[in-house]
């Protein structure tokens, strides 16, 4: 029995993205920037595909621009607003390594958290003036799924540094929130396919109307200028798939998988001793598909090694290019002890998770606690 529970990392192709992208792998060729009929085709099918992921964050599709995925689409929204505009930018302290190194790069500023790892405002507000040009704040953490108060972040700059722009990284909410009611005030959103059951490599980054942003990729002009690079026709195709596929199921499936989420954190609580849920019970508004606890004296590198040679695939926290294990800098801003960090396990859950899954994480979770802890005993 295996059960993949690190679907915040990388989520398995819908069907539907499957199928809509074969046609284009076995040979519909035709670069959308062409004029004969091929080429036509090709760019209809990007249209298309723009308006389904427009729809699902609530765009039109011309403010749809086509990346390579959410940290490209992070990337260009630091900062080609900065490029354009000069200023500072602004970041919450728990930001996705795409944002807060941007960010920090530019010599940008860094807005606290409180212990449930939702943005203290106030403390936002301390930090705002009239430098400021990019206020960036995810619309759910994606190592605790956190759901940060977005729309209320986008009327206090509207009030205290109304020169800038926000922006908002909804590549872990996408899935699961209500995008247009979520981020709908944000001028900026990313958002990727491979978090949506669609393919790797591609994502987009929303720019409304009247948003000021230098490309920082150049050549042939794609994207009405914002982002150049030949289009990847089927996974471009496969992304909005996926998008129309999460809109038309997003409420049946996050009521099933939250369903599913809240039976496997509570049976942790119940079989682990001294389990520590992140950010406490009932804590913050969060995704319906994440379970974030620490383990004392339990070292989460060592646990995953058990858990995954039982079948129960999970992860320390964000997923990161090198895959090592290092500290959360987004533990370290809620206040968690780096000993108690050190024990961090993210369970996270997907549109295909079954209950057969679960019950197999309630088994091998709490065993490989309690082995390590013999041993160290």
């Amino acid at each position: 029995m295996e059960a993949y529970l690190d679907h915040a990392a990388d989520t398995p192709v819908r069907p539907e993205a499957l199928e809509a992208m074969l046609p284009w792998l076995r040979g519909g060729h035709g670069n959308p920037t062409g004029s004969h009929s091929r080429a036509r085709a090709a760019r209809r099918a990007v249209d298309e595909a723009r308006a389904q992921v427009g729809s699902l964050v609530g765009a039109d599709p011309g403010e749809v621009v086509l990346t390579s995925g959410g940290t490209e689409a992070d990337d260009l929204a630091v900062h080609g607003v900065l490029d354009a505009v000069g200023g500072i930018a602004v970041r919450s302290a728990v930001e996705h390594p795409a944002v807060a190194r941007p960010v920090d790069a530019r010599g940008g500023r860094v807005a606290p958290v409180g212990a449930d790892g939702v943005l203290d405002l106030d403390a936002l507000a301390d930090v705002l003036d009239d430098d400021v040009r990019l206020v960036t704040v995810m619309a759910a953490a994606n190592e605790t799924g956190v759901v940060q108060p977005v729309a209320a972040v986008a009327d206090l700059v509207a009030r205290v540094a109304p020169g800038a722009v926000v922006h908002s990284d909804a590549v872990q909410a996408a899935p699961w929130l209500d995008l247009p009611e979520a981020v709908g005030a944000a001028g900026l959103v990313s958002v990727s396919a491979h978090k949506l059951g669609g393919p790797g490599g591609v994502g987009a980054l929303v720019v409304r109307q009247g948003v000021p942003l230098t490309p920082r990729v150049l050549g042939g002009g794609q994207e009405r200028g914002r982002r150049s690079g030949s289009h990847a026709v089927a996974a471009i195709v496969g992304f909005g798939a996926a998008a129309a596929a999460v809109a038309d199921q997003r409420h049946a499936t996050a009521r099933r998988v939250g369903a599913l989420r809240d039976r496997l954190r509570a049976g942790l609580v119940a079989a682990v001793p001294d389990l520590v849920v992140t950010g406490g019970l009932p804590g913050p508004p969060r995704l319906p598909n994440v379970v974030h606890v620490a383990v004392p004296g339990v070292a989460a590198e060592e646990l995953l090694f058990l858990c995954d040679a039982e079948g129960v695939a999970a992860s320390a926290g964000s997923s990161c290019a090198s895959g090592a294990l290092e500290p959360s800098s987004a533990l370290a801003a809620m206040g968690v002890a780096p000993e108690l960090a050190a024990g961090a396990l993210r369970l996270s859950l997907g549109w295909c998770t079954t209950d057969a899954e679960v019950d197999h994480a309630l088994a091998v979770i709490p065993a490989a606690v309690e082995r390590l802890r013999r041993a160290a005993a």
